[in-house]
């Protein structure tokens, strides 16, 4: 995966994606590190694997892991409607398979998390997107959205022909809240009087938010309407909708997570994805899986990727982004400031 080269996103094997990492748990006798795992268990979000974006991040880690140390492994789908006791019995059916560690990649796992990690307390937990579980076998896996949001908010702001922007999350939580609030930062440190329309698909996970592209492609049609000719998602699978609206009005989308460019499923439409907010998920589900597998010490605690170590940023696999010398001169300064602190980005 290509990364704009005045960014340095780390590859999936870095070490560096922990900023602030607590004592760490300690390893079991089911241990990969003593040589007794399965490999990784991977439990996707809504929308599952196939969403060219925050699945398919954590998938992509987790075949490398599988590849690097030599293991099996076990990723699972999530069911329509579920409730957070099929959580828990998806993460217990892991670990008690002698899967170690056991990721649920995404916030909605938290309650599951916890409840399974204090059953299975010689198993290492990982949770993607959440950092309130606090225990000695659970490695709560963040990132600072806010940052690589601002980036593209620098990019909307001097890419649109209009002065009018859009954003489209897919459910309305505070996590999602950090993605729009870093881009309309951004956006605004070009030009203070862009337009911004912004829109959040549903108010619940469980009524499609991120998970029905034609939710998203339906938004994106009424932002384009209104006059925007940029619009970044953050909608996980309804963003392929939101990026096929931008495509069939050919105007700008931007991606989030993956590099949505390289998708093949986006293909199609690749010539109007400008670029793709970033953050380092693979590499997230990859160490920690080289942490217990490999070097028998577990992490824990919350690891936090931010543009400093290489865990937020931007890709540049579209010619158009990466030859732009005026946005790249831009998104130089800004990732400078935001680097050393004269720029702090809001996350609300």
């Amino acid at each position: 995966m290509r990364r704009v080269s005045r960014i340095a996103v780390a590859g999936a094997a870095t070490a560096a994606l922990a900023l602030t990492v607590s004592a760490c748990g300690s390893s079991s006798t089911e241990s990969a590190g003593s040589g007794k795992s399965k490999g990784v268990g991977l439990a996707y979000d809504v929308g599952g694997k196939g969403d060219q974006s925050f699945n398919d991040a954590a998938y992509a880690g987790f075949q490398k892991a599988e590849k690097d140390f030599g293991v099996g492994g076990r990723d699972v789908e999530p069911q329509d409607n579920e409730s957070d006791a099929d959580k828990v019995q998806r993460l217990e059916t892991l670990a008690k398979a002698g899967y170690n560690p056991v990721i649920g990649v995404g916030f909605a796992y938290a309650p599951a998390v916890k409840e399974a990690a204090a059953k299975y307390p010689k198993i290492t937990f990982g949770i993607i997107d959440d950092n309130t579980i606090q225990a000695k076998n659970v490695a709560d896996l963040v990132f600072h959205e806010e940052e690589s949001s601002y980036l593209a908010g620098v990019s909307a702001a001097k890419t649109t022909k209009k002065n009018h922007i859009g954003f489209i999350g897919g459910v309305d939580v505070p996590l999602i809240h950090k993605f729009e609030a870093g881009y309309i930062q951004g956006a605004k440190s070009v030009n203070p009087n862009i337009k911004v329309e912004t829109q959040y698909l549903t108010q619940t996970a469980q009524e499609g938010g991120f998970s029905s592209p034609d939710k998203g492609e339906n938004a994106a049609n009424g932002q384009i309407d209104a006059g925007a000719d940029v619009i970044y998602h953050a909608a996980g699978l309804s963003g392929q909708g939101v990026i096929k609206a931008a495509a069939t009005h050919k105007v700008w989308a931007i991606g989030v997570d993956s590099d949505q460019y390289d998708q093949s499923a986006l293909a199609a439409y690749k010539q109007y994805i400008l670029t793709s907010a970033l953050k380092n998920v693979s590499g997230a589900v990859y160490d920690l899986a080289k942490s217990v597998i490999k070097d028998n010490k577990p992490l824990s605690g919350e690891i936090r990727g931010s543009l400093a170590n290489g865990g937020v940023g931007l890709a540049d696999s579209n010619p158009v982004f990466k030859d732009n010398a005026d946005l790249q001169a831009a998104l130089k300064k800004a990732e400078q400031g935001i680097k050393d602190g004269s720029i702090k980005v809001k996350t609300s």
